[in-house]
């Protein structure tokens, strides 16, 4: 009953004129980024952090939740028309819903996704509401050895899992951990890593290194790659026909499939949304009556499915972010900055420090949502000519926007040489495949598993044998090594069988 005393209460912040219309707005912006193909919400965050520092932290996270919800709903659009993903999650969609659009069925196909997408960020939501306080209420019983083993299997789950080999994965994330302990040691005093520049005394700004990375590196990687012939526009084909009464039958049980593997995958650590929308279309393909259409047609469930995974993922990644601090992707690591950049810590206290931020952001997920399903469903074709925008203004655009953005926030030229420096880096792990997300994690949750690590230490006066003393740090470091050690077990037994 609190839950929902609290919940009204968000509503009450939600709905207030101005907060609604930064929700319109970042849902519109989602949908856009979402679109146009290698954007995606992480970028988007990052470059609006510099520009949204004179905005309340309230307004701004509901504007950033209707980026991060409205760029799953938009990456749908051009993976069905023209085949193109705009975001990773909707990889899966492209398969089965570019095939219904070659076929006429293009408007089936985006109805499915986005009605999917509704209904699965409905129910996530719902989720998130009642889970989100329990495992706050829960975090209040850990202890320092706990958070360091939480950390740790942030840590692994996320280099094994994303990019593609683990030795990337390990590589990007200690490069995070090495930039984290640039500057003064809070608990020393000492200069770390700054060689001598009295500009890395205060470390390196979290808002440099993921604009560096993600536009700076984004930027020239597409420059360097750009093909004007090979780039031009593809016919769209959308398609007149509306969802039959089949494609209902046959859409609904996906949708509620897809949002309960979406959810508790996008929770846990390096789940991210591209292993559950695997999941569901494989799911949808096994038990599917209509195993013909996958391939060839089209078949509606391998649309249905994933997106709603895709889109229940995203709250599921709220959850631990916001009850214990941590990020399990690459677009909540910026987040977790944005919170940083306010003075805010995510967190069980956030919750009782903090309600009408909290509660206020979780019922703009609701309203968003509804935003959401009217500006896609009806919108598709204006959505669509976002992709006749050429490519180098809109990069270049995108570079602008950056440098301005840098420079308002820190005024430092330093910060800008930073920037490229950060930049080229970001371009080569690009070209080299090196995952980002393992870099971001080790940069901010580096300096908090640092800290957690000395407090337990010192209390146990350097015996180490304090980190495997309670039972949530033995699960956590146990989970950890599981996820190291797992995939190459399962791999050798593949090949012996």
């Amino acid at each position: 009953m609190e839950t929902l005393n609290l919940l009204f209460h968000g509503f009450a912040v939600a709905l207030q004129p101005m907060n609604l219309v930064w929700a319109l707005i970042g849902s519109m912006l989602g949908t856009a980024i979402g679109i146009l193909p290698g954007i995606g919400p992480a970028l988007t965050i990052a470059l609006l952090l510099p520009v949204t520092v004179s905005v309340g932290p309230v307004s701004a996270f509901i504007m950033f939740a209707g980026v991060f919800y409205g760029a799953m709903y938009g990456g749908s659009t051009t993976s069905i028309l023209i085949n193109t993903p705009g975001e990773a999650g909707s990889m899966m969609t492209a398969l089965e819903g570019n095939k219904m659009a070659r076929n006429g069925r293009g408007a089936a196909a985006l109805a499915t996704a986005a009605i999917g997408s509704f209904v699965a960020g409905s129910f996530a939501t719902i989720m998130l509401t009642f889970a989100a306080p329990v495992v706050a209420e829960l975090a209040f019983y850990l202890k320092p050895a706990d958070y360091f083993a939480l950390a740790v299997l942030a840590f692994t789950s996320v280099a094994v899992v994303m990019g593609a080999s683990r030795v990337r994965g390990f590589v990007s994330l200690f490069i995070g951990l090495a930039f984290g302990v640039i500057g003064i040691d809070n608990m020393t005093g000492q200069a770390r890593m700054t060689f001598g520049a009295a500009e890395l005394l205060d470390g390196i700004e979290l808002t440099v290194v993921l604009v560096s990375l993600f536009a700076i590196g984004e930027v020239i990687y597409v420059a360097s790659r750009f093909n004007r012939e090979k780039d031009e526009m593809v016919e769209i084909k959308k398609g007149k026909k509306w969802m039959t009464k089949s494609d209902w039958q046959r859409s609904w049980r996906p949708w509620l499939r897809g949002t309960f593997i979406g959810f508790p995958i996008g929770a846990i650590p390096g789940g991210g949304s591209e292993i559950p929308t695997m999941i569901s279309y494989t799911a949808e393909k096994k038990l599917s009556k209509h195993q013909d259409e996958f391939g060839t047609v089209g078949a509606i469930e391998g649309v249905a499915g994933p997106e709603a995974a895709n889109n229940a993922s995203a709250a599921g990644v709220l959850v631990p972010l916001l009850t214990l601090g941590l990020p399990t992707s690459a677009t909540a690591a910026i987040l977790l900055t944005a919170f940083q950049n306010y003075g805010l810590q995510p967190g069980p206290f956030l919750f009782s420090s903090n309600p009408e931020l909290v509660w206020g952001l979780i019922a703009s997920l609701y309203i968003g949502n509804a935003m959401l399903l009217v500006l896609n469903l009806p919108l598709v074709g204006m959505w669509v000519k976002l992709l006749l925008i050429p490519k180098p203004q809109l990069y270049a655009g995108i570079l602008i926007f950056a440098m301005i953005g840098i420079w308002g926030v820190s005024g430092s030229v330093f910060d800008l040489y930073l920037m490229v420096a950060i930049g080229l880096m970001g371009y080569v792990m690009r070209v080299y495949d090196f995952p980002i997300a393992p870099l971001l994690i080790g940069l901010i949750l580096g300096p908090m598993a640092e800290k957690q690590l000395r407090i337990t230490l010192a209390a146990a006066q350097g015996d180490p044998m304090v980190l495997v003393q309670t039972p949530i740090s033995i699960i956590f470091l146990s989970l950890a090594v599981l996820s190291m050690f797992a995939p190459i077990l399962i791999k050798r037994l593949k090949k012996s069988a």
